[in-house]
């Protein structure tokens, strides 16, 4: 039973060990993309605008920031983790950092005026818009909100949502996207590294019970104090 006890103690043990091991492969895995990531962001130089109080601010002012940060809370429902917008780090290299960053492209845009020129003019649903110059206002409405045949819509639809935009928000969200991964991989390291922690503790303990002696003792008191029964031929 002991020789049992032992073989599994081994077998369990050698597992966690493996287990150890992919831990630490999970984790310098991570470790390198976390690397490759903050090289990216270094060449890109792309950084957040603090002021004197720590406080994160757009075009010099902590309300455009806080207008983002509603934007990026409450219509794209992501969870901001606070302390990624660190004033003393200000280059763009977390997810929460991408995300802000796509939502300020975001509302820049959102909150934009168009100036659209028409040459001619355009009939368009009994309609008629004169030749001129007209200012026409995004007003929060994204690519597929505008009416692209209408006549203004249609151009200042180009005009606010351009190719670069729908580029920064591509390249954007892939940096958030690699971010929230690598934490993920850093996870799964923990995890599989404690997981193997514990096989190899529960291996070792089995093995070392299984080596022990086994000592019966009884009280002599009690066989002297029991009754006897008589024997009779």
């Amino acid at each position: 039973m002991k020789k049992r006890l032992q073989i599994l103690g081994i077998v369990l043990a050698v597992i966690g060990l493996g287990f150890l091991v992919a831990g630490g492969v999970a984790y310098a895995k991570a470790q390198d993309g976390y690397d490759s990531l903050q090289a990216f962001s270094e060449a890109q130089n792309v950084t957040l605008t603090y002021n004197e109080d720590g406080q994160l601010v757009d075009r010099g002012s902590t309300e455009g920031a806080q207008a983002i940060l509603t934007l990026l809370r409450e219509e794209w429902s992501y969870p901001v983790v606070e302390s990624d917008l660190d004033p003393n780090d200000p280059l763009v290299n977390t997810a929460t950092e991408y995300m802000y960053q796509m939502a300020t492209v975001g509302f820049h845009t959102l909150h934009g005026t168009q100036t659209v020129v028409l040459d001619e003019a355009v009939e368009y649903n009994g309609e008629t818009f004169q030749p001129g110059t007209y200012e026409v206002e995004v007003d929060g409405r994204y690519w597929t909100d505008f009416d692209r045949e209408h006549p203004l819509e249609g151009p200042a639809r180009e005009q606010a949502w351009t190719g670069t935009v729908h580029g920064l928000f591509a390249e954007l969200g892939v940096g958030t996207v690699t971010h929230s991964a690598l934490q993920m991989g850093l996870a799964l390291a923990g995890v599989l590294a404690l997981f193997g922690l514990t096989l190899l503790l529960a291996g070792g303990g089995m093995v070392w019970v299984g080596r022990g002696k086994v000592e019966l003792s009884f009280d002599t008191r009690e066989l002297e104090s029991s009754p006897r029964e008589a024997v009779t031929v």
